[in-house]
């Protein structure tokens, strides 16, 4: 995969690579805000970034402040809160339009689970809620992360909402909000005769779905678990093997 991958990115004349942040660029931490990425890490994003006829962008759940503070001195473009938000040319802009009224709603049923979970916490974002799991007991977590998807799906049928099982985390959004319909912004905003995506969590799949029947298209799946990807990667330390051959 990597001889051919490497072959169709030299001869492309317009090249998009999209990179999930969250275990594939860096490994998870127990806390979010811990996920910093190295000085290593920005020098070479910037050296992809330059690459010629290439368009590079983070497209990831993360809020769009946390992701701005994070890389936001590079001059990447980014897509945040799986897809909501956009930042083109150092530029935020909503994509997608929600009050979050119904959150209130859904706090205190995370809430409620997280005294009954160890090491579990809610996350707030703009335009989701987290719950996450990655510091509990892992047998507790996925037990009553299963009682919490229950309890959530008649709100979530009634509110237009959608739950999301991820990696050690429960998400809750507003239906119609993910990485697929990011992916088809950027899409529409200009055409590519190359396109490398990379994630490793259940939100990557709306991308990859968009990607699937083109054939220019390569989609990787990082780590293990069901996906519409095409290829797979272990970990993050062989993404950034396979992103080097691409220097």
């Amino acid at each position: 995969m990597k001889d051919l991958l490497a072959e169709k990115f030299k001869k492309a004349k317009s090249k998009l690579i999209l990179l999930d942040y969250d275990g594939t660029l860096v490994d998870y931490q127990k806390a979010p805000q811990d996920a910093i990425p190295s000085e290593k890490l920005l020098s070479f994003l910037l050296k992809l970034n330059d690459l010629p006829d290439t368009s590079l962008v983070i497209i990831t759940g993360r809020a769009y402040s946390e992701i701005d503070g994070f890389i936001g001195t590079l001059p990447i473009d980014i897509v945040a809160e799986h897809g909501a938000m956009s930042r083109e040319n150092g530029d935020w802009k909503e994509l997608i339009r929600d009050k979050g009224d119904w959150k209130r709603n859904i706090i205190p049923v995370l809430d409620r689970f997280s005294t009954r979970c160890p090491g579990s916490f809610t996350e707030e974002k703009r335009f989701s809620l987290a719950w996450h799991y990655r510091n509990a007991e892992l047998q507790t977590g996925i037990s009553i992360s299963r009682e919490l998807i229950g309890a959530l799906s008649e709100k979530a049928r009634t509110m237009g909402l959608k739950i999301t099982d991820g990696n050690k985390v429960v998400e809750v959004k507003k239906q119609g909000i993910d990485k697929g319909k990011g992916t088809q912004y950027l899409l529409e905003k200009r055409r590519y005769d190359f396109i490398l995506a990379m994630g490793d969590d259940k939100t990557d799949e709306d991308m990859f779905e968009v990607l699937a029947n083109k054939d220019d298209a390569f989609t990787i799946k990082v780590g293990v678990g069901d996906t519409l990807a095409k290829y797979r990667l272990d970990n993050v330390q062989d993404v950034i093997l396979l992103l080097n051959e691409l220097l």
